[in-house]
């Protein structure tokens, strides 16, 4: 399990974040802590996570400025289940 601090890009994270996130291994997990500014950026994390095929395994506000998520590095469940509804039909 790693622990990345991304307080320091404020807005700017997701980069960095989809850098660390294609490095983890195979079902390794990633707890990362990130400032909020403003809650836009919760549900843009959750999307780009599941977009880019990983899980979200957890979402907390830390305190009044900060906020962390847990991701694991495995395809979330809708997406396998979309694959296997697509692989029946072909």
């Amino acid at each position: 399990m790693k622990r990345v601090d991304l307080r320091h890009l404020k807005d700017n994270f997701y980069d960095k974040m989809l850098e660390i996130l294609k490095s983890l291994q195979n079902e390794e997990v990633v707890i990362f802590l990130f400032k909020i500014g403003d809650f836009s950026h919760i549900q843009k994390v959750a999307d780009f996570v599941y977009e880019n095929e990983f899980t979200l395994m957890n979402s907390l506000k830390f305190n009044e400025k900060d906020w962390t998520i847990v991701v694991k590095n495995i395809k979330p469940e809708i997406k396998k289940l979309e694959e296997e509804i697509k692989n029946e039909e072909d």
